[in-house]
């Protein structure tokens, strides 16, 4: 009967939660099992009981330690995410550099975009073409815009012909040359004033003339105060 106990306790013994690791309420009830089921002729040990009660009291400990970490790290997380918001929400009105080369037309009048040329050019010009990869504009770009560095233009969404294009995303690249006509060449951006700042379980979008674009697609905010092609 005594050679029982032991089978007695595995058969009370809870399994353990989450694989082989125990958390504290499997621990507790593994030592209210080992209490109810030890053999009354040999009770167990008053050192033995008291080392697993201390294992148990820094399991609990660690526990509780784990879970505070956890709350701490998600506190500091959504704190970080309100703060990010609400500087976000100040940039509204500035004017914004883009890395997407693509120009959108969803039905406003024009499009901005810019180019920056690492050295003074004696001729550039300006394509643009469609979804389907066709040219449908080509831009002869004044002189004014032959300089080293920024330049901004716009599109009215019309082709080499005069006619408004449809709705729709576009392309554009920019040919440049120095005075031995060599190539040169240039960095392109899109080019537009934040309208607005949206927020959703997805991150943060800023508005740039009626079009969503994410945070990574920003190269530069600029100062509006500041005049120049930049």
């Amino acid at each position: 009967m005594i050679g029982s106990v032991q089978n007695q306790v595995n058969t009370y013994v809870p399994s353990a939660k989450g694989g082989d690791t125990m958390d504290k309420d499997a621990f507790l009830e593994l030592m209210i099992a080992q209490l109810q089921n030890q053999d009354p002729l040999d009770p167990m040990d008053g050192t033995e009981y008291a080392a697993q009660l201390a294992q148990f009291t820094s399991l609990e400990q660690l526990t509780n330690l784990n879970e505070a970490v956890n709350q701490s790290i998600d506190a500091n997380y959504f704190l970080t995410q309100s703060i990010n918001n609400t500087l976000t929400a100040t940039l509204i009105g500035n004017d914004v550099k883009l890395v997407s080369p693509v120009l959108q037309n969803v039905g406003q009048d024009d499009v901005s975009f810019g180019y920056k040329l690492p050295s003074a050019a004696t001729n550039v010009t300006v394509e643009i073409y469609n979804e389907q990869g066709a040219l449908i504009r080509t831009i002869n770009v004044d002189e004014e815009n032959f300089s080293e560095g920024d330049h901004k233009l716009s599109w009215d969404f019309s082709d080499d012909n005069g006619t408004k294009v449809p709705n729709g995303k576009y392309t554009y690249k920019v040919n440049a040359t120095n005075a031995k006509g060599e190539d040169i060449n240039a960095i392109t951006y899109g080019r537009g004033t934040i309208d607005g700042v949206k927020f959703s379980e997805n991150g943060t979008t800023l508005i740039v003339d009626g079009i969503e674009y994410s945070l990574a697609d920003v190269m530069e905010i600029l100062n509006n105060s500041s005049e120049g092609n930049g």
